[in-house]
């Protein structure tokens, strides 16, 4: 409960008395500070729709936490394009909505993934320190914000052996690419040294993922990437610097005459293609699932072009393709304990300097950034070709 106004009005003066002037700003933050209050700041929605036409910025207060929770302090979040299908309403899962935020009528903040510092904690928590990193345990939380409250059990523990020399955008994007590339290419099927994966959107966060697992493991990548008029050359020595064998346009790769060529850089045939990633959709995928081992899986992860998958009998009947589907939100739900586990060995393959985060373009989010910038970041994530993830990296908050 919030202090009374004597109580507020005598410690207000008290207050002016002690310190030296200061901008309004930065005095109204010490008062709250005072009496453990956080001033947070959020990327709010009321309704869904486009995300420039229905974010806003709202702010409220935080009370220092008590029994089993713990207050943070965000330090980045990306803006994935899950996070803006939700805002759509195009996604399977819609952003929890609430009235505990300071407003009569129910809001929801925007993001799913990030990373947060440990500011304070309740009496009742055990196994956390003021200090320790987290990351979200599912999805739906709203990380597009300065701080927040949650309860302990609701969060994943990044110790400082785990972070220490990272960047905090490089934890924070750990939990949504690199956990769908890991899983893909583990839980679908057994890839032997020097067997081959096709995928396409190679050059999103989970393909650049996938490419560099891949290699560490000893697979074989064949990269399929949507053909640009500019910068395609830089995109492919990109690619292939991260450990890709061989990048083609979409165009190339349903050129005639391109089998041959797969079957020229497979030894033959003798090195198959056993695994498809897809997060594109559309007739491509039928042109890559023809290109595969019999017995092999097609997992889809997404669909990018909005366009559905069409799966010919042929391949059902006399090759057994099997077509799967993934989704890394579903699975880190029921398998919390594998997911840490995999979040902290993605970090110590960082920290190695074996695996290479996402280009990013990020967006800082200070005390007085204003609420235009942070919604043309969102909604500029649906525009064209971009030179990065964008992400929010959080200051003077």
């Amino acid at each position: 409960m919030a202090p009374s106004r004597a109580i507020y009005t005598t410690a207000r003066s008290a207050l002016h008395r002690s310190l030296p002037p200061s901008p309004p700003c930065l005095h109204h933050r010490r008062l709250l500070s005072a009496y453990g209050y956080e001033q947070a700041k959020i990327l709010a929605l009321s309704s869904l729709g486009e995300p420039k036409d229905v974010l806003h910025l709202h702010s409220h207060s935080i009370a220092p936490p008590h029994g089993d929770l713990l207050t943070l302090r965000f330090l980045a979040s990306p803006i994935n394009p899950a996070d803006i299908n939700q805002i759509q309403g195009v996604y399977p899962t819609k952003p929890p909505f609430t009235t505990t935020l300071g407003t009569t009528e129910p809001i929801a903040v925007g993001g799913n993934e990030g990373v947060a510092e440990v500011i304070a904690k309740g009496g009742s928590v055990k196994g956390v320190e003021k200090g320790d990193w987290v990351i979200m345990k599912k999805q739906g939380f709203g990380t597009w914000r300065t701080h927040a409250q949650t309860k302990a059990e609701e969060v994943v523990v990044v110790k400082g052996e785990d972070w220490e020399g990272l960047r905090p955008e490089q934890v924070g994007t750990v939990s949504v690419n690199p956990m769908t590339a890991w899983r893909m290419l583990r839980d679908f099927v057994s890839l032997k040294e020097g067997e081959w994966f096709v995928q396409n959107g190679a050059n999103s966060g989970v393909g650049r993922a996938a490419i560099q697992l891949g290699k560490l493991w000893g697979y074989k990548s064949l990269n399929i990437v949507r053909k640009r008029e500019s910068g395609m050359e830089e995109l492919k020595a990109d690619l292939t610097s991260l450990g890709a064998d061989a990048v083609i346009t979409d165009e190339e790769f349903e050129a005639k005459g391109f089998r041959d060529q797969v079957k020229e850089m497979t030894n033959g045939g003798r090195e198959p293609i056993r695994l498809g990633l897809n997060c594109v959709g559309g007739p491509l995928v039928n042109s890559m699932a023809k290109h595969l081992a019999a017995g092999a899986h097609m997992v889809t992860y997404g669909a990018m072009s909005k366009k559905p998958v069409s799966i010919p009998t042929g391949l059902l009947i006399f090759k057994d393709i099997h077509f799967d589907g993934f989704w890394v939100s579903k699975w880190s739900d029921a398998n919390p304990k594998e997911k840490e586990v995999c979040i902290r060995e993605v970090l110590s393959l960082m920290r190695q300097g074996k695996f290479k985060d996402v280009p990013m373009s990020p967006v800082t989010w200070n005390h007085n950034t204003k609420q235009e910038e942070l919604v043309d970041a969102v909604q500029g994530t649906l525009e064209g070709f971009r030179s990065g993830k964008g992400i929010f990296v959080f200051g003077d908050t």
